[in-house]
């Protein structure tokens, strides 16, 4: 099997890496990496040069290195050529998502990521928005906003007068949390045009978005097809998660700080939940895939989009399982458990953390003596403490790292996150708080 993730497999290896969107990358490599392994599937990866280190923490079978003149889609092609089953984490922004499973579907592979169908779909917020209206559930009104020679600010500021409540602008085929901007005034709005030309990639599409006030939530869903009915979908709900999101000025975009897994009423809002998605046509997403939607305080749910790609999630949802979530997707037919009831055994609370490093030691003593031993003491640490910017003065570099905690309910978690950040600071690692507040 080719597993392949776009952040650390090459797909910026032309460019400098982005620490905070590498953390999660790397992360979500790693622990799908795992558990495909223990399926019994011989794992082929990818991974840039420059976190040629990294590759001791991947219980891959073989790790192809790009360096920075490789063609890196000549590198993934070859790797899915030789490979039966393909499996691709990348963002959806410029259809990468997209082209890359092309490739694997042109070359006769079987794809257990979300086929191409369901990426389409996904990848749009406008197309989102509209099958979630044909779909007769509650969403956020979306509109997109006209390119002429510049973005028209006329159309944003009538729009929202319309709405009579704050709005979002965001990429139509944006990820996470990337670029989103948050506005409560036309003052705000007006403001924050005047240099927009900064702050927008032309190349791309922006939608703006009524904001609805809530709780950030996500629920990852494996849609599955037996073999003894396979026209019936069913989609398994494997847990439904909170996200800290924080929105930040007008000025600035949105950060994601991670998430934790279940929520406190899960059960309840289970339960809610599948009666809505059994009122959906969800067919063109088979495999993991996950939803986001906010939780207003009257309980009402809208849905906000669709995530055609494994999710951050993930990492945590594992740590709350008994049994491999993949196994889902390949022997549902023989599970004795009952699918629609999974039980979930504990809490994870799932984080990336900004660090920076006060010491003394050299970057290549920090890579070959400190992270090995803070692996060894905190088996939390899914992608251990990077630093990928560059930087004059090696003390300015900041450092980034991704966790994932395992214990009893969210108060043990923050617990353990606490010592967590001592653990680091006992090796010269200071925490930059704000990434850990939930």
């Amino acid at each position: 099997m080719f597993i392949f993730e776009f952040m650390s497999g090459g797909g910026y290896n032309q460019v400098d890496i982005p620490s905070s969107l590498f953390c999660e990358g790397y992360a979500m490599l790693r622990t799908i990496i795992e558990d495909f392994k223990k399926l019994g599937f011989q794992i082929t990866t990818l991974l840039d040069i420059r976190i040629e280190f990294l590759s001791q923490y991947l219980k891959a079978d073989k790790i192809k290195l790009i360096n920075k003149n490789d063609d890196y889609i000549k590198k993934y092609t070859d790797c899915v050529k030789e490979s039966s089953y393909c499996f691709i984490i990348a963002p959806e922004f410029s259809n990468i998502l997209y082209n890359l499973t092309k490739i694997a579907k042109d070359n006769k592979k079987t794809v257990l990521s979300i086929d191409l169908e369901g990426i389409w779909l996904g990848t749009s917020k406008l197309k989102t928005y509209n099958f979630f209206l044909e779909n007769k559930v509650n969403t956020p009104q979306t509109y997109a906003i006209p390119f002429k020679k510049k973005n028209d600010l006329e159309f944003i500021l009538q729009k929202f007068d319309t709405l009579g409540s704050p709005v979002i602008i965001k990429p139509d085929d944006g990820v996470g949390s990337e670029s989103i901007f948050y506005f409560e005034t036309k003052a705000q709005i007006i403001h924050f045009f005047e240099d927009s030309n900064e702050k927008f990639d032309l190349s791309r599409n922006y939608i703006l978005q009524e904001y609805i006030d809530g709780e950030n939530l996500s629920v990852s869903i494996i849609n599955g097809v037996s073999s003894k009915k396979p026209k019936a979908m069913n989609q398994i709900i494997l847990s439904i998660n909170a996200q800290i999101i924080k929105f930040k000025d007008s000025v600035s975009d949105s950060i994601y700080l991670g998430g934790f897994t279940p929520i406190v009423d899960y059960e309840l809002l289970k339960d809610c939940l599948e009666k809505i998605l059994k009122s959906m046509d969800l067919s063109s997403f088979r495999g993991y895939f996950g939803i986001d939607f906010i939780r207003k305080a009257d309980n009402s749910i809208y849905f906000i989009e669709i995530n055609p790609r494994l999710t951050t999630s993930y990492i945590g949802i594992r740590n709350i399982l008994e049994y491999n979530p993949l196994e889902i997707i390949f022997n549902q037919d023989k599970l004795s458990l009952n699918l629609n009831r999974i039980p979930h055994q504990g809490f994870s609370k799932f984080n990336q953390l900004e660090l920076k490093y006060v010491g003394d030691e050299t970057p290549n003593k920090i890579i070959g003596t400190i992270i090995p031993k803070l692996m060894k003491m905190i088996p939390e640490i899914v992608t251990p403490p990077i630093a990928l910017s560059k930087s004059v003065v090696d003390q300015d570099l900041m450092y980034y790292c991704f966790i994932a905690t395992k214990t009893k309910d969210l108060d043990s978690s923050e617990k353990r996150i606490s010592k967590i950040i001592r653990i680091f600071d006992d090796n010269n690692f200071k925490t930059i708080k704000y990434k850990v507040e939930g």
